[in-house]
């Protein structure tokens, strides 16, 4: 299946507009805090949201929102995480009438997020005036897509936006992405703040499955530090403006989105645990030979969890014994006598283990491999057909500095 990517973020899809401004929330009046994404038409919607028993009031909202299957609009906060807050529903259904009173919807199509500190009150009135002055704002540019992933940062460094086209029922459909997320990464659904949109035409009920389906294969392989957020939402909005026959059941109209919104996602994945907070590499586990996918997902997902091997990656040390080690803590069943170990990067690649046990091999040569901004970590288990990729990052100095007064 071919898709091409092209500018343009959340904006790139026919009918869909952004904006993100400064409104207050965040002290810093240079960084925008606040994004709102809308729809000229009615989407079909759906979402995935943390599982961690804590959440914040507008993922509560919007859990309850989204379970109609439809909406048209999205506003979004940074510097507040609006969790475990002082009028936290309060502040959350505020926020979600602004947004419908600036865009002239029903309140039932409107989702709403926050992110940043935990346990403050969100200030609540910046937000309420902040949301029709980016309403006006609104525009099918790229310019308004970048401004909306730039809102949503936090201790990102860099932006997280991808769009691309691709071939549905004759017609040529448009999908974007945006997202946020670099620290308190370790999803067991869907991760951060993303938000994607679309101009194909797709039932409600499939958008959910495909969506589920995409954050299976990307979104839940990587980790950063082992944290899952309050916060977590991921939303796909489809409005149909590309005018293909509703993709309304499985075949190949359904592999085509399925695949070109996989592939969104991955980069989107990548590219927040290559943002890792304090990362100075991405690490790549492909784990092949397993039982299974899903064995082979377990297993990759446990190597790029491994607070000691990022700490290896980070030091450039081929310290393969933690990988290895990492693999045996996973709870897979699995011959350890069966497992080789191969690190490669762009420079080259360098084989330090075979059958279970160490090789010889050039320590100057896996330092330069080391030593570069991607490191592949491959692990063939010797059991099977089952392979998996995961993603994470290693764990540096700045990562404790960046953390250690978050809040302060």
């Amino acid at each position: 299946m071919n898709i091409e990517y092209v500018p343009g973020g959340v904006c790139a899809a026919k009918g869909f507009r952004a904006a993100g401004i400064h409104c207050g929330v965040r002290p810093n009046k240079s960084k925008n805090d606040l994004a709102v994404i809308f729809s000229e038409t009615e989407c079909a919607a759906a979402g995935l949201f943390t599982t961690n028993r804590v959440k914040a009031s507008p993922v509560t909202l919007d859990i309850k929102t989204v379970k109609s299957g439809s909406a048209r609009a999205i506003a979004a906060n940074s510097g507040n995480a609006n969790a475990c807050a002082p009028e936290g529903m309060e502040n959350a259904l505020r926020m979600r009438a602004a947004l419908a009173k600036a865009l002239d919807i029903a309140e039932g199509q409107a989702l709403v997020s926050s992110t940043g500190v935990i346990g403050q009150r969100l200030n609540i009135e910046a937000v309420e005036a902040g949301i029709p002055l980016a309403a006006e704002l609104l525009t099918h540019d790229a310019e308004g897509s970048d401004a909306a992933a730039r809102a949503i940062m936090t201790t990102d460094t860099t932006k997280k936006e991808f769009a691309c086209k691709f071939s549905v029922g004759g017609k040529t459909a448009v999908m974007g992405g945006i997202a946020k997320g670099s620290g308190m990464i370790h999803p067991n659904m869907g991760t951060m703040l993303c938000y994607i949109t679309t101009d194909c035409a797709i039932a409600a009920p499939l958008l959910k499955t495909a969506l589920k389906t995409a954050c299976g294969a990307t979104f839940n392989r990587i980790s950063v530090d082992g944290d899952t957020s309050t916060n977590d939402s991921l939303v796909i909005l489809a409005n149909g403006l590309a005018g293909n026959p509703v993709i309304s059941g499985e075949g190949e109209d359904y592999d085509a989105f399925v695949f070109a919104l996989t592939d969104i996602c991955t980069r989107l994945a990548r590219a927040m645990a290559a943002d890792g907070e304090g990362a100075k590499h991405l690490i790549t586990c492909a784990v092949s030979g397993a039982a299974s996918d899903e064995d082979a997902g377990v297993l990759s997902k446990s190597v790029v969890g491994s607070t000691l091997t990022k700490a290896a990656v980070f030091g450039c040390d081929a310290n393969w014994g933690r990988v290895l080690c990492a693999l045996g803590y996973s709870g897979v069943e699995f011959d350890p006598e069966k497992v080789d170990i191969t690190f490669k990067s762009g420079v080259g690649s360098v084989a330090v283990c075979s059958k279970g046990r160490g090789l010889d091999f050039d320590e100057e040569l896996a330092k330069r491999v080391l030593s570069e901004p991607e490191v592949e970590i491959l692990a063939d288990m010797g059991a099977g057909d089952g392979k998996a990729v995961c993603w994470g990052c290693d764990l540096t100095y700045d990562y404790v500095r960046i953390n250690g007064d978050y809040r302060t």
